[in-house]
C-alpha cells in the first residue's frame, strides 16, 4: 500500500510516479558542497548560493508541477528526498513531510525479493542491506527531528495498515487537507483521469491495485538468514529506536480494524484472479525483461534507498520506508 497513492484518490491533489532526477539533482548539490574545490570554483564563477538555490527550486519545481495532470496541490514522493529535508524546506519553506516508516526487515525482505536495484545495496546480503538501511532510516529521522513537528509528520506503515481510516485522518489534519473517503479506495482510481495513475516499473505497483490488505505485513519472516536475525539488534539498532523488537520474529504490529482484516481474506482467497489483473493493467512482464536486462549489462542506478507502501516506504527504490513532500502548488508553477 502506497501512501502517496491514496492521495492520489483525492481529485485536487496529484503526487504523480517517482521522478527520479529531484533525488540526483539535491545530491549532486550536496557533492559539489562537501568538495573545498568546486565550491571555490562555483564562487569564482559567480554562482552565489542564491542562484543555485534558485536554479534547483525552479527546477524541481517545473518537474513536480509538470510531469503530471494540473492540480491545486502538488507533492513528490521520490525516494530519500527527506535525505536533504532541511534543504528541501530553505527552497520549499511551505512544503510538508511525510516521513513513512517500516520496519527494515519488511523493507529490506522487499528490496531484495522485487530485486530493486540501489547503489550500494548488496541485493545477496541481508546483512548488508539492513546495515544500509539503519544508516538511511537514521538520517532520515534526525532530518525529520530537525524540520519539526509542524512541517513533518512521522507515519507508521504497519498502523496505516491495520488502521488505515484512524491515521488517514490524522493525515489529512496535518496536510490540512479536509477529510474525504476516497482515501480508503484508492484502487478504485486507478489509471482513471486524475485518479491513480501506475508506473510499470515501480515494482510495488502489483500492490497498489489491491484493497488495503495485511498481505505484506509479515512477508519477511522466515526468509532471513539465522546469523543475521540473531545480531539483529546489533546490525540495525535503529528498529529498537523507532519501537520495533529486533528479537521478534514477526512482531505483534497490532489487531487490525474489521474491514482490513475482510479484505485481507478477500484478496487471498481470489490470489490468481488479483495477479491476472495486474498483469492486465501493468503489462509488466515485457517491461521488467527489459529492465533486468539493463541491469544486467549496467549496474548504473544512482538512486539511493526508500520504502516500500512503504517506506518506504516501498513501491519504489526502498530504503527508510517512503517519504514525500507535499504542499500548494506556487502561482508559478503553471
Amino acid at each position: 500500500m502506497n501512501l502517496f497513492d491514496k492521495l492520489k484518490a483525492i481529485f485536487f491533489y496529484r503526487c504523480g510516479q517517482e521522478t527520479r532526477v529531484i533525488p540526483r539533482i539535491l545530491q549532486l548539490r550536496s557533492h559539489w558542497l562537501k568538495s573545498e574545490k568546486e565550491s571555490v570554483r562555483l564562487q569564482e564563477a559567480g554562482i552565489s548560493k542564491e542562484v543555485m538555490n534558485s536554479a534547483i527550486a525552479q527546477f524541481c519545481l517545473e518537474i513536480i508541477a509538470k510531469h503530471g495532470e494540473p492540480a491545486s496541490r502538488l507533492c513528490n514522493k521520490d525516494p530519500l528526498t527527506l535525505k536533504m529535508g532541511s534543504y528541501v524546506i530553505e527552497l520549499f519553506p511551505q512544503a510538508k513531510f511525510l516521513f513513512m516508516v517500516r520496519d527494515g526487515r519488511a523493507t529490506v525482505h522487499s528490496i531484495i525479493s522485487r530485486k530493486v536495484t540501489i547503489t550500494g545495496f548488496d541485493l545477496t546480503s541481508y546483512r548488508q542491506c539492513l546495515t544500509k538501511w539503519n544508516h538511511a532510516i537514521e538520517t532520515m529521522h534526525e532530518q525529520c527531528r530537525e524540520i519539526g513537528r509542524d512541517r513533518c509528520m512521522m507515519v507508521y506503515y504497519e498502523q496505516l495498515v491495520l488502521h488505515p481510516e484512524e491515521w488517514m485522518r490524522k493525515i489529512l489534519k496535518f496536510l490540512d487537507v479536509p477529510w474525504n473517503e476516497s482515501v480508503l479506495h484508492h484502487e478504485e482510481f486507478i489509471n482513471k483521469p486524475n485518479g491513480v495513475s501506475l508506473s510499470k516499473v515501480e515494482r510495488s505497483s502489483d500492490q497498489v491495485i489491491k484493497p488495503v490488505n495485511l498481505e505484506a505485513m509479515s512477508k519477511w519472516v522466515g526468509h532471513i538468514p539465522d546469523d543475521v536475525v540473531r545480531d539483529m539488534a546489533d546490525i540495525a539498532p535503529m528498529l529498537s529506536i523507532l519501537g520495533y523488537d529486533p528479537y521478534a520474529n514477526p512482531p505483534d504490529y497490532g489487531k487490525p480494524d474489521s474491514w482490513v482484516k475482510d479484505n485481507t481474506s478477500k484478496v487471498k482467497a481470489n490470489k490468481k484472479l488479483w495477479d491476472i489483473r495486474a498483469d492486465q493493467l501493468l503489462n509488466r512482464n515485457e517491461v521488467y525483461d527489459k529492465d533486468e536486462k539493463e541491469n544486467n549489462n549496467s549496474n548504473s542506478d544512482d538512486t539511493e534507498a526508500q520504502g516500500d507502501q512503504g517506506g518506504a516506504g516501498g513501491s519504489e527504490t526502498e530504503a527508510g520506508g517512503g517519504d514525500g513532500v507535499a504542499g500548494d502548488m506556487p502561482r508559478n508553477a503553471g
